[in-house]
């Protein structure tokens, strides 16, 4: 069985980027300001022959508990009651702090395994406060430099001895695999699958993301969906920076949940930190198979809402609209027949896009939300043979044949599915560059009504058949 080791420490001290150095990835942001990890995030990592799950948590803060710190201070506690062995890390340059000794004397109470690691230790003018470190009372200072990857024999050394060898080599591994993408994005599908559709499995492990502007909702939502107060969460606009997964199990199906950064209009993104959470979320977007955008059911469909639905659309995720803050709507019924018609009006290169009025707060609609969730799985993942997409083709050509161009009309042969998830078709037609993208859009919008695809983004691509006689000499 593996082990959890929580990083613990003051704001600013470098627990993000030993947090990345054990991870093997640039997850959580790392930058300059004091203060930026907020969330506390779990992820495997790999210290030499050592395999664990680490945890990087926010900068310990003596504030009040109603305050923001004081929430992300609470957070950081469960991850100490979480874990197995806590590495306490302090700056090696700046010395031992009154916050340092405040926090180690909770760190002692816990009564976990701790192993102390002196950060910033690669410069001479960092050896006094590496030998300050031992006033902490947690036993020997190991000098580190997470930046530089210094010191990381010394630290795999202390948590064997602090953990015991037994515990500390467990035999089962996981990897976390992204999916790829393509010109035409989805999925391939063999030729020898083109005739066979396969049946949807309800047992996979499914990816959501959680995007939508600042003080959406989104965090609270997740929350309410895991039954845990996983996340911070509170009034103050832009809490969450960092894309922080969540695993959660509904209805006997393993889920992982992507909690992500506001996105505010780009021209009002000006910081850098803001710029590295926005690019943090929009990598969960990638990563994620269904897209959940949560809008503020008081001010719906902002430029910026439709902006990261249109992002979402263009990335080929199946995308699902949650109206959050339903309980403060005083006419529902009339309220969301106007919604669903916006939906309709605003985004229609999507049609039959699913739309669930929920509120995070209460956990009204939130299983009606996961079920357009999983249903529009479903259909992201779908596949047509070729056989009955050509026989559909037949009766679309018979009752709307393609618009002749310069004098001479357009042929379309042929159409087969190469790709799932989303969606994407190969036509075979006479001159693919002259065809009118209206005829293309009335095709997509045919395949979506006949196989009955809403709400999930649909990919044609042209491509001219082959001449049998091309690059063969004329004959006397």
């Amino acid at each position: 069985m593996s082990f959890k080791v929580a990083i613990i420490g003051r704001p600013n001290v470098g627990k993000s980027t030993l947090f990345n150095r054990l991870a093997g990835k640039k997850l959580a942001l790392v930058d300059d300001t004091p203060g930026v990890t907020r969330d506390r995030r779990i992820h495997p990592a790999k210290l030499y022959d050592l395999s664990f799950d680490v945890i990087d948590t926010a900068g310990f803060e003596t504030a009040a508990p109603h305050t923001l710190q004081g929430r992300m201070r609470e957070q950081t506690e469960i991850a100490i009651r979480e874990a197995d062995l806590v590495i306490f890390m302090v700056d090696a340059r700046a010395g031992l702090l009154p916050d340092d000794k405040a926090f180690a004397d909770i760190v002692r109470k816990s009564g976990k395994p701790v192993v102390l690691a002196a950060n910033k230790s690669e410069s001479r003018a960092s050896e006094g406060g590496t030998l300050e470190a031992w006033e902490a009372g947690l036993g020997e200072p190991i000098p580190i430099s997470a930046e530089h990857g210094q010191g990381m024999p010394d630290l795999r050394d202390a948590i064997v001895e602090a953990l015991g060898e037994a515990r500390c080599f467990p035999d089962d591994e996981e990897d976390d695999l992204p999916a790829e993408s393509d010109v035409l994005v989805g999925e391939d599908i063999s030729e020898a699958d083109a005739d066979h559709e396969p049946a949807y499995d309800e047992t996979k492990p499914l990816r959501i993301a959680v995007v939508g502007r600042p003080n959406a909702g989104k965090s609270t939502l997740i929350n309410t969906l895991i039954g845990e107060e996983r996340l911070l969460t509170g009034p103050e606009a832009g809490i969450t920076r960092d894309s922080i997964s969540v695993d959660w199990d509904w209805r006997g199906r393993r889920i992982k949940l992507f909690d992500t950064a506001g996105m505010r209009r780009k021209a009002k993104v000006q910081e850098k930190l803001e710029k590295l959470s926005v690019a943090d979320g929009l990598r969960a977007i990638k990563f994620a198979e269904v897209v959940v955008i949560v809008f503020d059911a008081t001010i719906p469909f902002e430029k910026q809402d439709l902006q990261i639905a249109d992002l979402i659309i263009r990335e080929g995720r199946a995308l699902v609209i949650a109206f959050n803050k339903w309980d403060l709507i005083d006419t529902p019924q009339a309220t969301l027949a106007e919604l669903r018609e916006k939906t309709e009006r605003l985004l229609p290169q999507v049609r039959g896009l699913r739309a669930v009025p929920i509120s995070a707060e209460t956990g009204r609609g939130l299983d009606k939300l996961m079920e357009a969730v999983v249903e529009t799985h479903r259909v992201w993942n779908s596949r047509v043979s070729t056989g009955r997409l050509n026989r559909w083709l037949e009766g679309i050509l018979a009752h709307h044949p393609p618009p002749a161009v310069a004098g001479r009309r357009l042929k379309v042969k042929y159409i087969t599915q190469v790709k799932a998830r989303p969606p994407g078709f190969v036509v075979s037609c006479s001159r693919p560059d002259a065809m009118p993208q209206s005829y293309v859009r009335y095709l997509s919008n045919s395949l979506r009504e006949s196989f009955d695809m809403p709400g999930v983004p649909i990919r044609i691509a042209l491509r001219a058949s082959d001449n049998p006689y091309a690059g063969k000499a004329k004959k006397r």
